[in-house]
C-alpha cells in the first residue's frame, strides 16, 4: 500500500522560502513519477510540478517556473519542493501525488493514483 506524507508547510512572508517534503512508502517509489499540486480556498486543485522517476525530467506550471524547484531522493523515498520568492497567491494546501505508471500526461489530477493529506502554506503580504 502506498502512503504519502507531506511536511514543511507553514506561514512565511512574501519573498520568503519554504521547502516541502513528501515521504512515500512502498517499494516502487523509485520507479514512479511524482508531482506536487496545490489547492487554494474556493479553487480547483492545480498542477505545480512533476519529476520523473530518475529525477532527470521536471516540468512546472507557468505560475511557479523559475521560483520553485522539484527534486527527489530515491534512497530516502522522498520528493521535495523548494519554494522561493513566495507570493501571497501561492497560499494553498500543497499535495504530493504519485503518478499512474500508464498515464500519458502529468498536469491533471486524474493522472495521479495516490495522494497525501496536504500541508498548508500561507504567504503573508
Amino acid at each position: 500500500q502506498v502512503q504519502l506524507v507531506e511536511s514543511g508547510g507553514g506561514l512565511v512572508q512574501a519573498g520568503g522560502s519554504l521547502r516541502l517534503s513528501c515521504l512515500a512508502s512502498g517499494r516502487t517509489f523509485s520507479s514512479s513519477s511524482m508531482g506536487w499540486f496545490r489547492q487554494a480556498p474556493g479553487k480547483e486543485r492545480e498542477f505545480v510540478a512533476v519529476i520523473s522517476w530518475s529525477g532527470i525530467n521536471t516540468y512546472y506550471s507557468d505560475s511557479v517556473k523559475g521560483r520553485f524547484t522539484i527534486s527527489r531522493d530515491n534512497a530516502k523515498n522522498t520528493v521535495y519542493l523548494q519554494m522561493n520568492s513566495l507570493k501571497p497567491d501561492d497560499t494553498a494546501v500543497y499535495y504530493c501525488a504519485r503518478r499512474w505508471d500508464y498515464s500519458t500526461s502529468y498536469y491533471s489530477t486524474e493522472d495521479y493514483a495516490y495522494w497525501g493529506q496536504g500541508t498548508q502554506v500561507t504567504v503573508s503580504s
